[in-house]
């Protein structure tokens, strides 16, 4: 009888070792990143994307998630392009904000060129995710185009 007990008790103790080891993670999960960037300002996207697009040949699309306090919640290329074009849809664009529970999102891209000069298309598509986003009450906070070292904010030239 005391082998049975002792077997048990073995058991309990491997599972209260991985019962330990759950805790752990989850605590690792959920406390909050160090690193965790805030979105204060367009200078702010500049600075976490610049490096990041500077030397792209294409224009790559790119979403910045946000949660209610501003705080980046995930960064995501919804598109790479062509040379001077990168075509976007807002169904792209939503279906990845509402995965990753995002209650706001900032639009970035480069252009190539070193320009950072908004299209009449980069305007047009700016204006159709913020009616997307208005009916299904996520909003677009800005659209940033990045060229060479320079940025242009939609939003700062009222544009949104």
């Amino acid at each position: 009888m005391r082998a049975t007990v002792s077997i048990y008790s073995g058991n309990r103790q491997r599972k209260s070792s991985a019962n330990h080891r759950h805790i752990k993670l989850a605590k690792v999960l959920t406390l909050p990143n160090q690193d965790q960037h805030i979105i204060r300002s367009p200078k702010d996207v500049f600075n976490l994307l610049e490096s990041d697009l500077r030397y792209e040949q294409k224009e790559h699309f790119i979403c910045l998630f946000l949660n209610t306090k501003n705080h980046l919640i995930f960064k995501e290329i919804i598109s790479i392009g062509s040379l001077n074009a990168a075509i976007v849809h807002p169904r792209e664009v939503f279906h990845a904000t509402i995965r990753r529970c995002s209650a706001s999102l900032i639009c970035a891209h480069n252009h190539p060129s070193g320009d950072p000069e908004p299209s009449m298309e980069d305007v047009n598509m700016t204006k159709r995710l913020i009616a997307a986003g208005k009916i299904i009450g996520i909003e677009v906070l800005d659209h940033l185009i990045i060229g060479g070292n320079r940025f242009y904010s939609l939003k700062e030239h009222g544009h949104l």
